[in-house]
């Protein structure tokens, strides 16, 4: 029986990450509602302490540590955004840190972790195990793994977002009608799902590239689905082989639909939302924001999108803001 978190736990990481997290802003733009026909507010976790959400995660899996499970440092398997949020964390609490990449990651976000103090062991997502590779150096060192997704108190420090989001909305004296997460794994939506609990008429969509749509499929089958590709598409954060075990549980029965978006899409956000919003987003960012623009989310209220990372590789940015798109 897998051990599932509950409203409360994520309750408690919210506060626990209080002050040490990036309260992200709401951001609105005219322009966007007159596209998507509706209030579209962006939440912009790109602006998050590393880049991403995912910071959120790694940081209260590793305030929940002991002293004792702290003596070995920590191992995570990440292609990009969860590995500087664990880098970043760890460095922090002074921990000794080794992330397993993708042979193929942006070279900015190998940067990130690199200047946040850990070491990269590389591997080819093609034919290697990133999974087993994190697990044999974790056990052969008594390292603590961090799983990007599927893990009881990453998922809670991922929630705060959602938290936040409905803490936001409140203050705005505005209606929730519908939210859109990207979707690799499952984490960030499992923990908004938690989050959003008390709010039953809220909407909850999954965004994915085309293609890389597990969680759409699964959602429709009622299992996990898997991906029948490993590569091909820009948007790097959002492949992940198929929905975690606990991820999926939660969400199965909570998120109304996946949404699916091209990169060709993905670019034109990733240029709306450099010149309209002025934030930088990475293409596994920009999904839900495309999915806006594009008029693929279901209903006329107000809509939250998660953007959810900013961690794009210099030429692929240049060449999005550059594109007809």
């Amino acid at each position: 029986m897998l051990e599932l978190p509950t409203f409360n736990d994520v309750e408690r990481a919210h506060s626990r990450l209080d002050n040490d997290v990036v309260r992200t802003p709401l951001l609105r733009s005219d322009l966007l509602d007159q596209i998507a026909k509706r209030k579209v507010w962006v939440k912009a976790e790109c602006l998050q302490h590393a880049g991403s959400f995912k910071y959120r995660g790694g940081r209260y899996r590793i305030l929940c540590m002991s002293d004792e499970q702290c003596q070995n440092g920590v191992v995570a398997y990440s292609s990009g955004n969860h590995a500087q949020g664990v880098a970043l964390a760890a460095s922090k609490r002074g921990l000794g840190c080794l992330i397993v990449m993708p042979s193929d990651t942006p070279k900015v976000k190998v940067e990130g972790v690199r200047r946040f103090g850990s070491e990269v062991r590389f591997y080819d997502r093609l034919h290697e195990n990133r999974e087993q590779i994190a697990a044999t150096i974790a056990a052969d060192t008594s390292a603590v793994l961090i799983p990007p997704f599927d893990d009881f108190h990453v998922i809670c420090g991922q929630g705060s977002v959602g938290m936040e989001v409905v803490e936001q909305f409140v203050e705005e004296n505005e209606y929730l009608q519908a939210v859109v997460i990207n979707a690799g794994g499952g984490g960030l939506t499992a923990g908004v799902v938690l989050a959003l609990e008390h709010l039953p008429a809220v909407n909850i969509y999954t965004a994915e590239p085309n293609e890389f749509d597990d969680h759409r499929r699964s959602f429709v089958s009622g299992v996990r689905e898997r991906n029948t590709k490993l590569s091909g598409s820009i948007c790097d954060a959002l492949m992940a082989e198929q929905p975690g075990k606990m991820t999926f549980e939660i969400n199965k029965n909570k998120v109304t639909a996946g949404l699916v978006v091209t990169d060709e899409q993905v670019l034109s956000a990733m240029k709306f939302a450099f010149l309209h919003l002025k934030i930088v987003l990475e293409p596994g960012g920009a999904a839900s924001l495309a999915a806006a623009l594009n008029g693929l989310i279901p209903g006329t209220g107000s809509v939250c999108v998660i953007a959810t990372g900013g961690n794009v590789d210099p030429v692929l940015f240049s060449q999005a803001i550059a594109g007809p798109y």
